[in-house]
């Protein structure tokens, strides 16, 4: 499949590797087709990742695992949300979480734990919870992923 995007130009993705969200996303439910576009050449896997949408060229999420940051980030799920993924093995759930990153204050950079993408790897279908748990909308991450940088001695 091709599409033309705002932030990566023309590409060409494998059908394989688009992941089909039905019920599209919170605030664009007609948005249903994505990938993930990440450097495969990073060493790390803290890296920011983008869910764009190959319905519109135009929309892009930053996304990144939540278990990087918190390790112990295990939101309880409704499995009536997830029940259109299909079968889940624990090997096959892959889940992102948004980030949100001011303009003009990156010190502010946060993910949103409270509604996070669950995707099935095995059929590459996904979705987008509201999780009940107390987890919160905007999570700063900044000292966290600065205390992680200066770990590796980057």
């Amino acid at each position: 499949m091709k599409a033309k995007t705002r932030l990566f130009g023309e590409i060409e993705i494998e059908d394989e590797k688009i992941i089909k969200i039905e019920q599209g996303i919170i605030g664009f439910p007609d948005m249903q087709h994505f990938t993930l576009i990440f450097d495969a050449e990073a060493e790390s896997k803290s890296s920011i990742m983008w869910l764009q949408s190959m319905d519109d060229g135009n929309f892009a999420l930053p996304v990144i695992e939540p278990k990087i940051i918190i390790s112990t980030y295990t939101p309880n799920v409704d499995e009536e949300l997830i029940e259109s993924l299909g079968e889940l093995k624990d090997e096959d759930v892959y889940m992102l979480t948004t980030v949100t990153i001011p303009q003009d204050k990156i010190e502010e950079i946060s993910i949103n734990l409270k509604a996070p993408f669950i995707i099935n790897m095995a059929n590459n279908k996904g979705c987008q919870i509201i999780v009940e748990d107390d987890y919160p909308v905007k999570y700063k991450i900044y000292d966290i992923l600065k205390k992680r940088k200066e770990g590796a001695g980057e």
